[in-house]
């Protein structure tokens, strides 16, 4: 039985009253390329924090398959983490931090110092290497950034919004450089906000809102789910009546947008044909046909679209926990052998205390959490 590499199973964090994290449930395999997308403020990267042991949830068991068995211990050596705020030493020059982060996460330093050259050059920073951090752009930074959570060579990337602060051209580089992790054998779990990249991303999404997941699945699954086909525009001479539109066979909705164009929703299993025989009494001035996007499905699912409507017909909003799309292999993976245990404990190791200003990094050892000075060498 294939052992998932993470697996959650009602996870719940509290901070206060406020419930950031609600009996969230789900798998990743390894080698996966999964996103985990919903608004502002739902929970992601408590989620991603609580995954790589920043943080302890409250309820519920988080185990892990690195090893071919599920643990609840996660070697800090064998994940890469991005956090979403920037979380570099910017009085310290390019290269240092890099090596820093490198041998932290116990690359030997020839190693590391090798490939913080290799990098810098294919990212067109190998200039730079010796200013400090301060001087690059918001954009460098981020790839000073991208570049601290993978340089080690991780089995397991943890990226909480890679794509912030990139311009379109570094955005598509990034996307090729996420890609060859996977190909490299890395399994990479990410949260971003850019629908686009996304789709083009992702093996599977995963949609949360207020701490609760609102399915999972590939993005065919997710149009399946709404049963929704392709997106038709139109432009008529007439003025249509919207609810003849909705009723004709195959429609699932019809909407007027802004630019004075019709909008139309096929089923999953409407054509084409069903909607020209409908429309044929108008006379068409245009027609353009597409695929419902992982943006309209986000609309739909995690909040109101832009006309205020939902689909007719549409699925439950998801219950607690998940939704038919997918099931999370906790239970599975506990009859593969694991041992249940009724706590919950930091994982062993490093982990850094990036944000700004907190020079220093937490270390655990021997159930002492002590602060240690930070000095690159």
């Amino acid at each position: 039985m294939t052992v998932p590499l993470i697996a959650l199973d009602g996870i719940k964090k509290s901070f206060d009253r406020v419930v950031a994290v609600d009996d969230f449930s789900m798998e990743v395999e390894a080698g996966e390329l999964v996103a985990l997308v919903g608004p502002n403020g739902a929970g992601k990267t408590t989620l991603l924090r609580m995954i790589i042991g920043m943080l302890r949830p409250d309820e519920g068991r988080i185990l892990f398959g690195l090893n071919g068995s599920p643990s609840e211990s996660l070697d800090p050596h064998r994940i890469g983490y991005l956090p979403e705020e920037r979380g570099l030493y910017t009085d310290v020059p390019v290269r240092r931090v890099l090596l820093y982060f490198a041998t932290l996460r116990g690359m030997p330093r020839t190693d590391a110092a090798l490939e913080t050259a290799r990098w810098l050059d294919r990212l067109g920073l190998a200039d730079r290497a010796g200013e400090q951090v301060s001087n690059l752009s918001k954009g460098n930074q981020q790839k000073v950034q991208f570049l601290s959570s993978i340089l080690h060579r991780p089995r397991l990337a943890v990226l909480d919004e890679p794509f912030s602060g990139l311009d379109p051209l570094n955005q598509e580089f990034f996307l090729d450089l996420i890609r060859e992790l996977r190909t490299s054998g890395t399994t990479v779990l990410f949260s971003a906000h850019q629908m686009q990249l996304v789709e083009r991303l992702a093996d599977r999404v995963i949609l949360i809102r207020e701490g609760r997941s609102m399915g999972q699945g590939t993005l065919d699954e997710w149009r399946k789910r709404w049963r929704a086909g392709r997106r038709i525009r139109l432009r008529l001479e007439e003025t249509p009546d919207l609810a003849v539109l909705r009723s004709a066979a195959g429609v699932l909705d019809a909407q007027r947008t802004a630019k004075g164009e019709l909008e139309l929703v096929l089923r999953g299993d409407g054509t084409l044909g069903e909607l020209l025989r409908t429309i044929s009494q108008y006379h068409v001035l245009d027609l353009r046909t597409e695929e419902v996007t992982l943006h309209d499905i986000y609309l739909r699912t995690v909040g109101s679209s832009p006309v205020g409507r939902r689909w007719p017909d549409e699925p439950g909003s998801g219950s607690r926990g998940g939704s038919s799309l997918g099931v999370p292999a906790v239970r599975k993976a506990e009859a593969a052998g694991s041992q249940s245990r009724p706590h919950f404990r930091l994982h062993d190791g490093w982990h850094l205390c990036g944000a700004a200003g907190r020079r220093s990094v937490r270390h655990r050892a021997g159930g002492d959490r002590r602060r240690t000075p930070f000095h690159p060498s």
